[in-house]
């Protein structure tokens, strides 16, 4: 990103979080509507799409790649499936920008295509590791190049006859077992996917509702290979529900700012993604759902959450798959929480868009608060029961690092509104990526944020 394109936020002690909240559509079940649409046999409608820079960074390589799609308004694609065959080469390599889940699960479906490919993406996205990827996908005979130790660009070669296999993932992720999952789509054989802890499971629920052979529980995956042409993908309607990803900012502001009562509407609660929801519940949070109901496949809930005094815990490390991408915001919750809370077998988290164990330690930390970092963990020392957690040296400048990554960024405009005082927060442009617009929502409920 260039020095231009880069933007900052000033953040400071806000207001009581009232009133009603609908936060976009689930990044997940997006990027995963736009590739399963295009690869359907038929036209498929897309509600509640995710109108973020990754999301259609996806829905834009499925066009390069021939298939139609239209915005008839926003938060609506209609897609044009072009069926299991029917891509078409590129003479360009293909963007994913900062979407390390579309580079993952584009390099299983291009696995089985007829022509070359190449995956890029922007500046982050090209520092992270897609051996775990690659490796398996290779065992399935895909032929994958990369740069050194496994980085993008990826150059996926076309005409490889990929076969079924049996494989048992090294580390719970759920964005590894969709890439083999879809690639089992044009495999020889049965592709079977075990994990060490299970993972969310949208894949397999999505390739169900379009029509795909597939069997699957927690923590294991089965689905029919597609190389002998009986099968195919039947087009279908979707409705996004509300990213639960983007909820947790809010069910973590709201829990620790005093005087907050604020609803969330429609949030996604696939039982592999609401993780973060027990930990907070086990903290002492008071978060209660209602109208909870099945959309498209998914179960949804409103949540409506009120301030409370939350306390530290140990977090179950059976937890931790289920909350990979919600612990910038628990950091946050540790950090306003009475006593010590504890993170470990969260290694994972130093892989995704910035090392963001070493990034919320780092922020943390300038805030006042203890932190001590392990390899696949931390420990969070909270603070005094009725305290305000962060107080700020207004002859020292407090400026946080968000490396780029949207969850650090709006995981430190959360912690702002405990501060005494004002402090920015860097390069938080890359925050569209998953929540545009997401300064007005909290504006609109109580935040003090601004763009400097």
């Amino acid at each position: 990103m260039s020095g231009a394109d880069k933007k900052d936020w000033i953040v400071g002690a806000g207001a009581p979080l009232q009133g009603r909240i609908r936060v976009p559509g689930d990044k997940s079940v997006s990027h995963r509507a736009i590739m399963l649409a295009s690869l359907a046999e038929g036209v498929s409608r897309i509600d509640g799409f995710l109108e973020g820079e990754d999301t259609r960074a996806t829905a834009a390589v499925f066009q390069q790649l021939g298939v139609k799609i239209e915005a008839p308004s926003p938060q609506s694609r209609i897609v044009h499936g072009v069926g299991l065959r029917g891509l078409r080469a590129s003479a360009d390599a293909l963007d994913c920008g900062n979407a390390g889940t579309g580079m993952r699960l584009l390099a299983g479906v291009l696995a089985g295509q007829a022509f070359d490919t190449t995956l890029i993406g922007d500046a982050s996205l090209s520092k992270r590791p897609m051996r775990r990827v690659i490796d398996p996908l290779t065992a399935m005979g895909a032929v994958i190049d990369s740069e050194t130790g496994g980085l993008p660009p990826l150059r996926i070669r076309g005409g490889a006859a990929l076969h079924g296999i049996d494989y048992e993932l090294p580390v719970a992720s759920a964005q590894v077992k969709s890439a083999l999952l879809l690639a089992g789509l044009y495999a020889e054989g049965d592709t079977t996917v075990r994990e060490p802890h299970p993972t969310r499971d949208y894949t397999e629920r999505m390739l169900s509702a379009f029509g795909w052979p597939i069997k699957f529980s927690p923590g294991l995956a089965r689905v029919r290979g597609g190389a002998d042409g009986r099968h195919a993908l039947r087009a279908t309607d979707v409705s996004v529900p509300a990213d639960f990803s983007s909820a947790a900012f809010f069910l973590v502001a709201a829990s620790v700012i005093p005087g907050s009562d604020l609803t969330l509407e429609a949030v996604g609660m696939n039982p592999r993604r609401t993780g973060l929801l027990q930990a907070l519940r086990m903290m002492g949070a008071d978060i209660v759902e209602s109208h909870a109901r099945n959309q498209g496949g998914e179960a949804v809930a409103d949540l409506r959450v009120r301030a409370a005094q939350l306390r530290g815990i140990d977090v179950p490390e059976a937890l931790v798959p289920d909350m990979i991408d919600e612990f910038p915001a628990l950091f946050v919750a540790a950090a306003c929480a009475s006593g010590d809370s504890r993170v470990s077998g969260a290694a994972e988290l130093r892989v995704k868009e910035s090392d963001r164990l070493a990034a919320m330690s780092s922020a943390l930390r300038a805030l006042g608060i203890r932190v001590d970092e392990s390899d696949d963990g931390a420990v969070i020392h909270g603070c005094e029961a009725g305290s305000a957690p962060f107080a700020l040296d207004p002859q020292a400048p407090v400026v946080i690092d968000s490396h780029g990554d949207h969850r650090i960024a709006m995981a430190a405009a959360i912690a702002g509104q405990r501060c005494q005082g004002e402090f920015r927060i860097g390069d938080i442009a890359n925050v569209a990526t998953s929540f545009p617009g997401f300064d007005t929502s909290a504006c609109g409920v109580g935040f003090s944020l601004r763009e400097a």
